[in-house]
């Protein structure tokens, strides 16, 4: 068990570590759309590539989830085979949110000697993620709603 200081310097590290390895500008919070975020997540358990949509308005939420998921077939197919997409996640906390992810098990950013494979597969994901992303972000950004 490491107290939160050994913690809270683990992360440091592997943060640094990580921009080191793969220096360059993600998407992240930088989507263009409000609520709408890529994320990196990783504990002593797995790590993970995520897309969080948390947009207050459930109806909002829906169709930009709704849009991804008009687009599953070329996201598995094309981009990221191993992701999941659910329209109902619930945080920790409560928020229910729309999130589509995927993840690598068996690793530990409490273990230095994962870290390359986890670096490996946060650039291999996210970067695939992103072009997905780039490829139809006008129309998963278009809210118009056709009747």
């Amino acid at each position: 068990m490491y107290s939160k200081e050994d913690s809270i310097r683990i992360k440091k590290e592997f943060w640094i570590a990580f921009a080191e390895a793969y220096p360059r500008k993600w998407i992240l919070y930088n989507t263009k759309i409000k609520d709408v975020s890529f994320k990196f997540y990783v504990d002593n358990k797995k790590a993970q590539v995520l897309l969080d949509i948390e947009c207050k308005e459930d109806e909002k939420r829906t169709i930009y989830f709704e849009k991804v998921e008009s687009l599953k077939t070329i996201l598995l197919e094309d981009h990221l085979p191993d992701a999941v997409l659910e329209r109902n996640f619930y945080l920790d906390s409560g928020k229910l949110i729309s999130r589509i992810w995927v993840e690598k098990l068996n690793i530990s950013i409490n273990n230095p000697k994962t870290w390359p494979e986890i670096f490996d597969f946060f650039n291999e994901k996210m970067s695939a993620f992103e072009y997905f992303f780039f490829e139809h972000e006008d129309y998963i950004k278009d809210l118009e709603i056709n009747t």
